[in-house]
């Protein structure tokens, strides 16, 4: 890799970082190429992005942005999953690193304070987006179906 192809493969980088705010950082020594593309297909699906990354020039996109602090997870053969929903990306991370015991997330970051493994492992239990707005519906429309269930019963009775 010559000095343009990393100053660009930096630029990407760092973009991706002021882009985004959550970053996931993941070991996927072991893991076969059919697994990681199978990983890089769910989080796609669930909205968030994947890449393999080279340590010491991610660290070098990481200086100046929100996402600083996790500098010192860069250690190995790494990759990163990023998205503006923390939830969906956790979920669809910690799914697979279920499936497959050679990815093992390191931990990530919200913003500019480093999210320990079990930090993460909190969100990805959190119910999506879509979950929580059928839990409120169901909530909402509970009370109309029980009046119209007593109102239903009361007309048989006169019936």
């Amino acid at each position: 890799m010559n000095r343009n192809e990393k100053q660009e493969l930096i630029s990407e980088l760092n973009s991706i970082f002021s882009d985004n705010e959550f970053v996931l950082v993941a070991h996927y020594k072991g893991v076969t190429v059919d697994e990681v593309n199978n990983l890089r297909n769910k989080i796609r699906e669930a909205g968030a992005g994947y890449r393999v990354t080279k340590n010491r020039l991610t660290r070098l996109a990481l200086k100046g942005t929100k996402f600083e602090c996790l500098s010192e997870l860069f250690d190995g053969p790494t990759a990163i999953a990023y998205s503006n929903d923390i939830v969906s990306a956790t979920k669809a991370a910690a799914e697979f690193a279920k499936e497959c015991e050679s990815f093992t997330i390191l931990g990530g970051s919200q913003g500019d304070s480093l999210m320990s493994k079990e930090e993460i492992n909190v969100y990805a239990t959190l119910p999506s987006f879509d979950e929580l707005r059928a839990k409120i519906i169901s909530v909402i429309q509970t009370p109309a179906t029980r009046v119209a269930c007593v109102l239903d019963q009361y007309a048989k009775k006169e019936g």
